[in-house]
């Protein structure tokens, strides 16, 4: 203890919060990472991994808070409920399917296709578009190449790859997001953040109001925040950045709203009832007041 240091001085708590290496995700953090936020009493320590194996270490309670893919959220409402801010929705496009061919949407039944991971939204909601394909999971980073390759016959794009697979001479088969629009009327919702149940309401209400003020403070100091970002931008440069983080940090990722929790309501039921997932389909949403 040093001389200026009371005995009622407390360390910091710690809080470890998990999300993904991508400028959308860093432009979200950016406040709260460089230190623009006051958070007296806790210290958040930033860890940062694919979503899929985020969804994996959920399981096990790995982060007190964590970047999840709504679909992987009924296999872990028992150990993480749902902030109503943070998430990433799509309003008219979504992940997308692309191959090296020309290739019909209705022809995609029996095609061996590259996804992400088998807990994520993509997946999911392809699923739910075509049941009938053979899924080759591969890192959602390598899945262009494999099209390329001819290691699968299609691939399932998210992130940057929805914005640049044409310069590569790939053609898009369906983009999902556009699919779920309409058949529901209804923003496709893809990732979220979840607070662990045993820190407490409380706790998870001062976590929620951080994250959307961090939301809200890149926003409001774009450039910034996207200068920040860049850094996790792979091979897109600023403008192309710039669109992709525009895609998914906006109103949706500042609340839901009731739109939004019925489109996540709406998309858990769905793959519920074609037992996708595990039920029961009900989502419950930690609000900050």
């Amino acid at each position: 203890m040093s001389a200026t240091q009371t005995k009622t001085e407390k360390e910091p708590v710690e809080i470890k919060l998990a999300h993904s290496p991508d400028s959308d995700d860093a432009f979200m953090f950016y406040a709260l990472a460089t230190h623009k936020l006051q958070t007296p009493g806790y210290k958040y320590t930033h860890v940062l991994s694919d979503i899929q194996t985020l969804n994996e270490a959920a399981l096990t309670e790995t982060y007190d808070v964590t970047a999840v893919s709504f679909a992987a959220y009924p296999s872990l409402r028992d150990k993480y409920v749902l902030l109503d801010c943070g998430a990433s929705f799509g309003e008219g496009y979504g992940p997308i399917v692309v191959s090296g061919k020309h290739i019909k949407k209705e022809e995609l039944a029996g095609k061996r296709i590259g996804v992400p991971g088998l807990q994520t939204t993509a997946y999911l909601t392809l699923k739910l578009f075509e049941p009938n394909f053979e899924a080759v999971v591969i890192p959602f980073d390598k899945i262009i190449d494999a099209v390329q390759n001819g290691v699968v016959e299609a691939g399932l794009l998210i992130h940057e790859g929805q914005l640049f697979f044409p310069q590569l001479g790939l053609h898009r088969i369906v983009d999902l997001g556009i699919w779920w629009q309409e058949l529901t009327d209804l923003p496709l919702p893809l990732g979220g953040n979840a607070v662990r149940r045993a820190l407490g309401p409380k706790l998870g209400r001062q976590v929620a109001k951080v994250i959307r003020d961090s939301v809200s403070y890149g926003l409001e100091h774009r450039e910034e925040a996207l200068n920040y970002a860049m850094q996790f931008a792979r091979d897109m440069d600023t403008e192309l950045a710039d669109k992709f983080v525009g895609m998914y940090v906006n109103k949706w990722t500042l609340g839901y709203g009731d739109r939004g929790k019925k489109a996540v309501t709406e998309l858990i039921a769905r793959g519920t009832a074609a037992g996708l997932l595990p039920g029961p389909p009900e989502v419950e949403f930690l609000s900050e007041t």
